[in-house]
């Protein structure tokens, strides 16, 4: 205990509006600490590279959410359903991570992998994101693994060359296919995500006639839904 808090406890000398007055003052600094102590808990420890390691531009954080399809999901039920992995600011930390990790075409069931910013939610809602959209690729069975790899390497590489504009990357494993997404912060921004579209299609050595479809996250909020009701671009 504080020797502040025991001298307040163990002092019963002077009349009754002096204790009550301690009582305040010992009510208030336990309300401080304790407050004090949740704050310092709540705060992580900066990730930073290791000596020697190669820094990326931005820190990362790795998530993964599986549910049960056919359920409907509210934000609230979706952001309780998503679990954080891991944070990572280096080349080195990113392989350690990702060396462990399940590669998405040996997922099961209804699950996602999120890779995104670190401080940005892979959720609609999130400030960061609200006003953005995604690219969306679907592919048959088989493919998720390699184009995911192929993605986040071009995201952590800074190949898409659109500033700050990128927010993260899903892959979605379903029964009948498997559907990857880059999210980015400004979907009013037609040259920007023009030029998301394309880097896309080189990084994934994608064939000229793959189907691209563009989502607002306005529009996932309205319809409660990812990958309905899209925009086709060939």
């Amino acid at each position: 205990m504080n020797n502040k808090f025991d001298a307040l406890k163990d002092d019963d000398s002077g009349d009754h509006d002096q204790n009550e007055e301690n009582s305040t003052q010992k009510d208030g600094e336990k309300e401080k600490n304790d407050r004090d102590k949740s704050q310092s808990s709540t705060k992580r420890k900066a990730v930073v590279p290791g000596p020697a390691e190669h820094p990326l531009q931005y820190n990362y954080t790795f998530w993964y959410s599986r549910r049960t399809p056919g359920r409907p999901t509210s934000s609230q039920s979706y952001e309780q359903n998503i679990k954080q992995i891991g944070t990572f600011a280096s080349v080195e930390q990113f392989w350690r991570f990702y060396s462990h990790m399940v590669r998405p075409g040996d997922l099961t069931g209804h699950s996602d992998f999120h890779l995104f910013k670190e401080g940005i939610k892979p959720m609609w809602e999130d400030d960061a994101n609200k006003n953005g959209g995604k690219w969306i690729i679907r592919l048959r069975k088989g493919l998720a693994s390699r184009c995911w790899e192929n993605l986040i390497l071009a995201m952590l590489g800074e190949q898409f060359m659109v500033g700050e504009e990128i927010c993260g990357a899903v892959v979605s494993v379903r029964f009948q296919e498997d559907i990857i997404s880059i999210w980015n912060k400004t979907a009013s921004d037609q040259a920007t995500t023009a030029r998301i579209r394309d880097t896309l299609r080189r990084v994934l050595n994608l064939p000229p006639n793959t189907i691209m479809e563009y989502k607002t996250h306005t529009d996932s909020i309205k319809d409660n839904s990812s990958f309905r009701n899209t925009k086709i671009t060939l």
